[in-house]
């Protein structure tokens, strides 16, 4: 009696560990989902405010109000179906860019998500096009440059010309398409009477670092595709020590956000010079640089450089890499390790909430299907329950047996197994199967912007964000927010309770410590789910739901499961 009563006060310890110690490890390797975009206040449901919408709310860092700042220098409009802004003529930059597909909030009167804004302006992102000055004297960076139109649209392309007073004529043709790419061909026309070196330049600069915390589970911030692979390094902090710089042929670099990127994409044929650096203020900057080329008079020499500037959804990243062959921009999804299983999950889950409408439904649905593709792996896992159950006895005879003699011990349960034809691991299967489903669909809901702001039933208006029903301030009557980790919504209770009644349907553990830590682990799990989103949480429900129902049909199947083990 007093060894289980050891037991159960180790179990209790290791269980408020877990409590208490989870949103240290969560914020390490499983950061939580997006902040909740609704809050209840004296009885109703308010959308969490803007916290954009203020244009002097960075602090120091916002000099000047964004509109004036806008207004200082000639400029071009962008007008495509999914984007706003316009190119600043002064210095040849694309600094102004909203994304009219995406809100800040699901308020109905919530402003488009912002990427780009002016040097001067709050949260100052930008990118800039030139020529390297090694003997060339391209046009100075504040040189205003002369535009063809006022308009850059999808099919009116813009040409930005300007003179040295040396002879040399250079000219940026801007195109754009219907989503988030841009096409810079840069060109310079000699008319002087000696050669020049021509080397031309890309750039993005952006104030400070990025507002999504970069983990170990998702990157933010700089990354690159150089020498044919992926990179999510280095981070902010690593350019702050020190420049990273990498020589290539085919592939691209940027800043990442979790939903948004910029990405300067060469010419993927030629080689390119790469690298981040640190400025002054916290500004950070990556850029992209051609070899020189001794061009001669009477000569012109052009080179393209694409740049995407949008939101990373899967299928039009996937389409640029497929189609338009740059090199791995799908990539700038963080998928990680189960990248395999993450996105034949995303396309299945985006086709069910295209033909039905709800995203909850369709993750309804597909815990369906996994439970259906994995039913006859469940079968078998009972058949094999049913029959270590059966040889229970004979186990504990030869344990009995040879207990002074382990290696011999062993060798006769292994004999056992076999005579038997028992499979100790096959009980084991569907759980390891769940694992990396499970964490697919976590990342599924936490890196796709397709789930995001996507309403499910009542209260719940975005499920890649935690519930805001949140109990222990009586869902926003009483005047305060629960600390973090104990935020427990009602859809975690829910998950709770389907984990108890699950818990109860397996077989009685023979130990009772063990009693007492599946009777305690759905409450532990309860808290330590809390803080995931509700369509990971609408899975988990789900799933403990099927599981009830399969494990009903599967012990009237197997009655033994139910029966006290033989003596």
């Amino acid at each position: 009696m007093k060894d289980d009563q050891k037991n159960f006060v180790l179990f209790a310890v290791i269980a408020a560990l877990i409590l208490f110690g989870w949103p240290l490890i969560q914020n390490k390797f499983f950061p939580t989902a997006n902040p909740p975009v609704t809050k209840i206040e004296d009885g109703k449901t308010k959308v969490v405010a803007n916290r954009s919408a203020d244009p002097t709310a960075d602090g120091p860092a916002a000099i000047r109000d964004r509109r004036i700042v806008l207004a200082e220098s000639p400029r071009v409009a962008i007008d495509t179906p999914r984007l706003k802004g316009s190119i600043n003529l002064k210095g040849a930059r694309i600094d102004d860019l909203v994304l009219i597909d995406y809100k800040e909030t699901i308020a109905k009167d919530s402003q488009p998500i912002r990427l780009l804004s002016p040097a001067g302006a709050p949260d100052a992102y930008f990118a800039a096009f030139g020529w390297r000055d090694d003997g060339l004297k391209p046009p100075a960076a504040d040189a205003v440059w002369t535009a063809s139109s006022q308009v850059l649209a999808p099919g009116r392309p813009v040409t930005l010309t300007a003179a040295n007073g040396q002879g040399q004529r250079f000219r940026i043709d801007l195109s754009v398409d219907q989503d988030y790419m841009f096409t810079v061909r840069q060109t310079v026309a000699n008319g002087g009477a000696g050669a020049v070196p021509v080397a031309t330049y890309g750039l993005v600069n952006r104030a400070g670092i990025s507002k999504d915390p970069d983990s170990w589970t998702i990157h933010s911030g700089p990354m690159s595709v150089n020498g044919g692979a992926a990179h999510y390094a280095p981070n902010f902090k690593d350019v702050d020590a020190a420049p990273t710089r990498f020589t290539t042929t085919g592939g691209w670099l940027g800043f990442t956000d979790k939903y948004w990127l910029t990405a300067l994409i060469p010419d993927q044929t030629r080689a390119f010079d790469g690298q981040f650096r640190a400025g002054a203020n916290k500004a950070y900057q990556g850029d992209v640089a051609s070899a020189p080329k001794l061009l001669q008079p009477g000569q012109q020499f052009s080179q393209i450089t694409r740049f995407f500037a949008g939101a990373k959804e899967v299928k039009l990243l996937d389409r640029y890499t497929d189609k338009e062959g740059i090199a791995q921009l799908d990539y700038a999804i963080d998928w990680g390790w189960f990248r395999i299983v993450e996105k034949p999950i995303f396309y299945y889950l985006d086709w069910l909430f295209k033909l039905l409408g709800n995203f909850g439904v369709a993750i309804i649905l597909l815990t369906v299907t996994i439970k259906l593709i994995t039913f006859p792996i469940a079968q078998r896992q009972f058949a094999s329950m049913a029959n270590m159950r059966a040889i229970q006895p004979k186990m504990k005879a030869l344990q009995e047996r040879y207990k002074d003699d382990k290696v011999r011990q062993q060798q006769e349960v292994m004999a056992l197994y076999k005579a038997e034809k028992v499979n100790p691991l096959a009980g084991c299967l569907p759980t390891l199967i769940q694992i990396p489903i499970f964490y697919a669909l976590y990342k599924v809901l936490l890196l796709t912007i397709e789930m995001r702001h996507q309403p499910f039933v009542l209260w719940i208006k975005d499920l890649s964000a935690p519930d805001p029903a949140t109990i222990l301030n009586l869902f926003g009557y009483l005047p305060f927010t629960p600390p973090h980790f104990l935020a427990i919504g009602v859809v975690p209770v829910l998950l709770g309770i389907s984990m108890f009644f699950q818990f109860r349907l397996n077989p009685a553990p023979m130990d009772d410590t063990q009693k007492q830590v599946f009777a305690l682990m759905p409450w532990v799990l309860m808290f330590v789910m809390a803080p995931f989103a509700v369509g990971l949480q609408v899975y988990w429900i789900t799933n403990n739901c099927l599981s009830i129902l399969q494990q009903r049909l599967l012990y009237a199947r197997h009655p033994v499961l139910k029966q006290a083990p033989a003596k």
